[in-house]
């Protein structure tokens, strides 16, 4: 339902839950009010920082 209502405009989604952003074309992260980082899903992931750990909590149980 989401991505229908998206296409076509620019969107700002807050999210808590990955899997709401995982496919968007822009990814901000913040931490303690700043931005962190920006990028893809996989880029920000390869990036093993903020974002890649917080993906391996939320995708693997918190297996790394």
């Amino acid at each position: 339902a989401l991505e229908s209502a998206m296409k076509g405009r620019t969107t700002l989604v807050v999210a808590h839950r990955l899997a709401t952003v995982k496919r968007a074309d822009r990814i901000v992260v913040f931490d303690h009010g700043q931005i962190a980082a920006i990028g893809t899903h996989d880029a920000l992931v390869a990036e093993d920082g903020l974002y890649a750990r917080l993906a391996r909590l939320q995708f693997t149980d918190g297996a790394v």
